[in-house]
């Protein structure tokens, strides 16, 4: 069967994400069907995709839905309309079955099969595609395949499974360039699952709370892969690297050992790590690390359900810092627990964080399978009917969203490093002219004060 797998994802702010979820799925059926990729970063436009349909003519059309929003209150924009184009334009031009999949699908699955007016879905990891592949070529019903939802189902579970799939990277000479011109920077993944249950997040729902791991050998064998690809740079995309010191620790080993050469970066928390943790990393290449801080006063974070406290972060941003490594600090504020004293308390600790970046988004989306929904159901900010499709916040209310904004804004005073949001369309222009100027990485380090 041919099958045509399109990455939807056209948001590039605050830089083009290599579509990592969609090269999984194409291993996972490569094996028995004939594949092909296309990336809407690189066609632009529904009309050349129709012209990629006619000339391959498939027989199911795989559609990665990665984000449904850019998840920032102050220059917000929903994907979803765009993603119902894209449905139409694959219907207009073909008769092959549709079935839609990603993260931003897996969190509102129901929703959007009606919405987008899919044959199928797949919940949760995308692998699940091979068996509903099968079952669609030989003719069986799908219904009640692992993590597969079909029209008219209420729902589906996203059955995690039970190890991480190795990863077959390929270099795809019609995708790898576009990224590769734009900072050099690829990705790779190391673990799926996330065990920690912070209020707002959709990680656990996504993919599991049991931990699995890549071996930190394989690991190091697809990175020393993505070097000689062309990478210049590469950022692991697990929830939270150093979920798992041990492991963590031994991937960044396995970096060293296989003599990978250039700098890689990682989404981290700043829990409490083992004597000498980052500056093992800073040995095996890690220049950059990004902290889920989420706010700089104790009962913010302990509303949050954050596992770490105001000084943890202090000892996690100095040991970074001692280690040589660029730090970053992403702060989510005016969830539940928030008043003005706290975010007072958070915007005076934050200026005393020296030498880093600190990126606030002054709003917390609402998302299902979280904590916060929960939360917003009970004090009556959300109905059980009602579509999130569309961007949808916690309402402080002791804090509205445009005075959190101009509380930080007022507080930056100027400096750079303290950027509200992802800096918007103004942010993601220079940093596209500085890609262009052969700059790599994600340069959120020449912001540093």
């Amino acid at each position: 069967m041919k099958i045509l797998l399109v990455s939807a994802n056209t948001n590039t702010e605050p830089y083009a994400v290599y579509p990592l979820g969609i090269e999984y799925v194409a291993a996972s059926v490569a094996d028995r069907h004939r594949v092909k990729v296309a990336d809407m970063n690189i066609l632009g436009s529904t009309a050349a995709l129709a012209d990629e349909i006619r000339a391959f003519e498939p027989e199911l059309v795989g559609i990665g839905l990665r984000n449904v929003d850019n998840t920032d209150v102050t220059t917000p924009r929903g994907f979803v309309d765009d993603y119902r184009e894209l449905v139409a334009a694959v219907r207009r031009n073909s008769r092959a079955v549709v079935v839609l999949g990603g993260s931003g699908f897996t969190i509102f699955a129901r929703r959007m099969m009606q919405y987008l007016d899919a044959d199928y879905g797949v919940a949760g990891e995308g692998e699940r595609l091979a068996q509903l592949a099968e079952a669609v070529e030989s003719g069986r019903d799908p219904a009640g395949l692992p993590g597969v939802m079909t029209r008219g189902d209420d729902g589906v579970i996203a059955t995690p499974l039970e190890r991480v799939p190795p990863r077959r990277f390929a270099p795809d000479d019609r995708v790898l360039p576009f990224y590769l011109q734009r900072g050099g920077m690829l990705n790779l993944q190391t673990q799926r699952g996330c065990r920690f249950r912070c209020v707002y997040c959709t990680y656990p729902h996504i993919e599991g709370r049991r931990m699995r791991y890549t071996p930190p050998a394989e690991a190091a064998r697809t990175a020393v892969a993505l070097q000689e690809a062309g990478a210049r740079f590469l950022f692991i995309t697990d929830a939270v690297f150093n979920a798992d010191f041990e492991h963590s620790a031994a991937v960044a080993q396995a970096f060293k050992d296989a003599g990978l050469k250039i700098p890689w970066g990682a989404f981290m928390s700043p829990a409490g790590s083992p004597g000498g943790y980052y500056a093992h990393l800073a040995a095996a290449g890690m220049t950059h690390v990004e902290f889920g801080t989420e706010a700089l006063c104790d009962p913010v974070l302990e509303a949050y359900r954050k596992p770490f406290c105001t000084s943890d972060v202090f000892r996690a941003h100095r040991e970074a810092r001692e280690a040589g490594l660029h730090v970053a600090h992403y702060l989510l504020l005016a969830g539940p627990g928030e008043t003005p004293d706290t975010l007072a308390r958070t915007l005076d600790n934050a200026g005393k964080l020296p030498r880093c970046v600190l990126f606030f988004f002054c709003g917390m989306r609402i998302y299902p399978y979280t904590d916060l929904y929960a939360t917003a159901l009970r004090e009556g900010q959300v109905s059980a009917d009602q579509s999130l499709l569309k961007p949808v916040y916690y309402r402080n209310a002791r804090l509205r969203e445009e005075l959190v904004v101009e509380a930080v804004r007022r507080r930056a005073g100027g400096r750079f490093n303290w950027v509200v949001g992802a800096g918007g369309p103004a942010a993601a222009a220079l940093m596209s002219r500085m890609y262009r100027r052969g700059y790599v990485g994600p340069l959120w380090e020449y912001l540093i004060r």
